[in-house]
């Protein structure tokens, strides 16, 4: 990304904002601009800044840098029509990028994003763009208030029961073990031993401040990635998901004697958790069994929860937790297509509804939109994006953050671990494995079509017993029963089994999703977990198989 391409965008943004009567010079709306801490992200803001004021159109800036959820709550915070965060969330250090939020507070889709397109593509000589000077009166710079408003706003609802009023928490942290003046962590017992890493990006300090909000003690934080650096020297790639990207949280969480890690990716909107094994090494861990679980690659001791396993126990924690409340309205969690369906077993046995949407957020964040008379209580994606409750409609790692902390340090009142916790949820509803598999290949359009002409009969011996396909328009009904968007995605059902592909919007690649379910009848969780596991060997070398010969 460079100069020329934010100026072209923006100067596309506008445009559609005056056209369509979403804003207008005078009308007080405008338009929110943040960015995280890597090169040229100030940069970057700045032109955004310049391009939309150069048209007569408010800009409100957030201070920098700041993580991406502050942006999307700032949206409706403010009462903007568009927000723009200046971010490449945790893609490697050379990478930047361009979001786009709407009014509604959740990301750009269609039609507007296609709207935006065709302009970028109409927009004339760069140098002909007006843009105003950094001390226009149209450009207004913020200070906390806003940070405050998101930690009054997303502490109570993520924090539980007893967590800190408005205003608790300034801009200062208290250090390692110091407790914020709220009450939820004392409600719930002595301080949890945690370990936290921003990873070199920008959620940090809005991290402790909620965490101290909240009333928890303050974790100790990874001295090497404690602050922004936009070059992320102490890991190979900025991505939480990524083997090796928690070795120095892990160390430190051994050599403290810890009993969680919880990390941000670089940007704050993304969550990774890891939790310690049982000293007897009695209870075996569904990531100890997943092929791709990120778990694989830290020590026996550590297991580093998959992204599947941290939603179905945020979604059982948030539904119990609500259970109790008075609302006329049906509670609502929602995840995609690629993600476990151990959610909607959840859902269903607490009384609350379930939406399966298309993958991203964007989708999931506007869950509850079209349902009348429910209210959304959670969501998540896969790769490690939790929302939780709708003060930001998007994901959220620091609100995720804080309700894993309630949901660790409670089951620790209870004598339980977070592992025993999710053993729970799998000993009622069923094993859930799931599981990854990626193609690179530079014809993906090609092999999507060729599966959907000829699709395969089975899979590793096991029958297909049903192939969605969701190109039509509408793309089919979801598990929820409610039609989905259009999308390049096939999605096939096998007893006891499911798998999902679609080709990457970003690399020539496509991406397979395969999940194993088995129920106990009869049998341990040790077993069940083991039959799992049995038969998603098969079935991963299979499709490797039947992706080769498409």
């Amino acid at each position: 990304m460079n100069r020329a391409v934010v100026k072209a965008t923006t100067a596309a943004v506008a445009d559609w904002l005056l056209e369509s009567g979403a804003d207008a010079a005078g009308n007080g709306t405008g338009v929110v601009v943040g960015c995280d801490a890597r090169h040229r992200s100030a940069d970057f803001a700045d032109e955004v800044a310049g391009v939309l004021a150069g048209t007569g159109i408010a800009v409100h800036l957030l201070p920098r840098p700041c993580p991406t959820p502050l942006l999307a709550f700032a949206v409706r915070q403010l009462g903007t029509a568009v927000g723009v965060m200046i971010t490449a969330s945790h893609n490697p250090a050379a990478d930047n990028g361009y979001k786009l939020y709407l009014s509604d507070g959740a990301q750009v889709i269609p039609p507007v994003d296609a709207e935006i397109e065709e302009r970028i593509a109409s927009v004339g000589p760069l140098a002909q763009i007006p843009l105003a000077e950094a001390a226009s009166p149209l450009i207004i710079r913020h200070g906390d208030e806003v940070a405050q408003a998101y930690l009054d706003a997303v502490v109570p609802v993520a924090a539980g029961p007893g967590a800190a009023g408005p205003g608790a928490a300034g801009p200062g942290a208290a250090g390692p073990g110091a407790a914020g003046p709220g009450a939820a962590g004392a409600v719930l017992g002595p301080a949890l031993n945690v370990v936290y890493t921003p990873m070199h990006g920008v959620a940090g300090d809005l991290m402790l401040r909620a965490i101290r909000q909240a009333g928890f003690a303050s974790p100790h934080v990874v001295a090497a990635q404690a602050e922004p650096d936009p070059d992320f020297p102490t890991v190979a790639f900025p991505n939480p998901e990524e083997p090796g990207a928690l070795d120095l949280a892990l160390a430190d969480a051994r050599r403290l004697g810890a009993e969680l890690v919880v990390a941000s990716d670089p940007d704050g909107d993304r969550l990774a958790v890891a939790v310690p094994e049982p000293a007897d090494g009695t209870a075996l861990s569904a990531t100890a069994l997943s092929a791709t679980a990120l778990s694989a690659t830290a020590a026996s001791d550590w297991r580093v929860l998959t992204g599947d396993q941290v939603g179905a126990l945020l979604g059982a924690s948030l539904l119990e937790r609500t259970a109790a409340q008075a609302a006329p309205r049906t509670r609502l969690v929602a995840s995609t297509i690629v993600s476990s369906t151990l959610l909607a077993k959840i859902a269903a046995a607490a009384g609350a509804g379930y939406a399966e949407t298309l993958t991203g957020f964007k989708w999931i964040a506007r869950a509850a939109d079209g349902r009348p008379g429910t209210r959304f209580v959670f969501g998540y994606e896969e790769a490690l994006g939790y929302a939780v409750g709708d003060v930001v409609r998007d994901k959220d790692g620091i609100g995720a953050a804080l309700a894993m902390l309630w949901l660790a340090t409670s089951a620790r009142a209870a004598g339980r671990s977070v592992l025993e916790v999710y053993d729970a949820l799998e000993t009622v509803h069923g094993v859930h494995l799931t599981s990854q598999l990626t193609l690179r290949t530079a014809e993906p359009a090609r092999i999507m079509s060729r599966l959907r002409a000829d699709p395969p009969a089975e899979f590793g011996g096991e029958p297909v017993a049903g192939m969605v396909d969701l190109a039509g328009s509408p793309g089919g009904p979801g598990a929820d029963g409610l039609p989905l968007p259009a999308a390049d995605v096939l999605i096939f059902r096998l007893p006891g089994a499911r798998v999902v592909l679609r080709p990457s919007g970003t690399e020539p690649k496509i991406k397979c999703y395969l999940e194993i379910t088995e129920p106990l009848t009869g049998r341990s969780l040790a077993a069940a977990r083991r039959a799992a596991a049995q038969r998603l060997a098969p079935l991963r070398s299979a499709l490797e198989a039947v992706l080769a010969a498409a």
